[in-house]
C-alpha cells in the first residue's frame, strides 16, 4: 500500500470515528487536537566526555565506556566536561 493510500485510509477511519461519536471539528479544535506540539525539551548538559566524543549527562547508569575507564583505574573526574 502506498503512502497516499495509507493516508486516505486513515482519513476515512477518522471520519468514521467522528461520525460514530458525533464529534464535530469545532469540539476537536476546542479540545486542543489541532494545537501545535510543545517544543522539544533540550537535552541535559554533558557532564562527562572522552576523547572519542562519547558523552554522559551524569544521570542514570554509568555508560560502559566510562565504567571500563574507572575499572582500569582512571578517575571519573578526568572525563568531566567543561
Amino acid at each position: 500500500m502506498t503512502a497516499n493510500n495509507e493516508w486516505a485510509e486513515a482519513i476515512r477511519w477518522i471520519q468514521a470515528q467522528m461520525a460514530d461519536y458525533g464529534l464535530p471539528m469545532e469540539e476537536l479544535a476546542a479540545a486542543g487536537c489541532f494545537d501545535p506540539p510543545p517544543p522539544p525539551t533540550p537535552p541535559p548538559p554533558v557532564c562527562y566526555r572522552d576523547a572519542a566524543g562519547q558523552s554522559w549527562d551524569g544521570q542514570g547508569e554509568m555508560p560502559d565506556w566510562l565504567r571500563r575507564a574507572v575499572n582500569a583505574g582512571q578517575s571519573v573526574e578526568f572525563y568531566r566536561a567543561g
